[in-house]
């Protein structure tokens, strides 16, 4: 198989999840956090939305510097209404399924950089980074944001399994 094929399909199998649990994100909640230390409900939501344009990002360029000016484009949004936020994802997605759709394997296997003021932090071939920092990083971020959704009331989607708010096994 194909990566750029097994990154299409891992895309779409991540998508529905993730717009379910963006769909139950309560309004109006956005400077919430659980604790301190704890990053606000309405960064995590905007966060979840936008990663999945992050492919697309890796595919067409060889690097992101968190302190250039292009990286502007990667701050999470400021959102008022949960139609914002899907539209956000469904954005990103279209944005990664085309990247996907027009590149190659062996580009896949090319180098990409995380950077920070010039400073590289991270550098592994754009199918380790894709896989590392959107893939599992959505699904770390998701998971963070289940919790903040069941501890304001909101229901909880069954994302890789039941939940205890749907698809309850007796």
């Amino acid at each position: 198989m194909k990566l750029t094929d097994l990154f299409l399909a891992e895309l779409e199998r991540e998508a529905a999840g993730t717009r379910s649990a963006l769909a139950r994100v309560p309004e109006g909640h956005n400077d919430w956090k659980p604790h301190p230390k704890s990053m606000p409900l309405g960064y995590l939501a905007s966060l979840v939305a936008t990663m999945p344009s992050w492919v697309a990002m890796m595919v067409k360029q060889d690097e992101l510097d968190l302190k250039s000016p292009g990286a502007a484009k990667f701050k999470p949004l400021e959102w008022r209404k949960r139609a914002e936020l899907v539209a956000a994802l469904d954005r990103g997605l279209a944005e990664a399924r085309e990247a996907l759709q027009n590149t190659t394997d062996e580009h896949l296997m090319t180098p990409w950089k995380f950077v920070i003021g010039g400073q590289v932090v991270d550098e592994n071939p754009r199918h380790v980074m894709i896989t590392n920092a959107v893939f599992s990083h959505l699904a770390h971020h998701r998971g963070q944001l289940t919790v903040y959704l069941r501890l304001n009331e909101a229901s909880v989607p069954a994302i890789y399994g039941p939940s205890a708010d749907e698809g309850r096994v007796a």
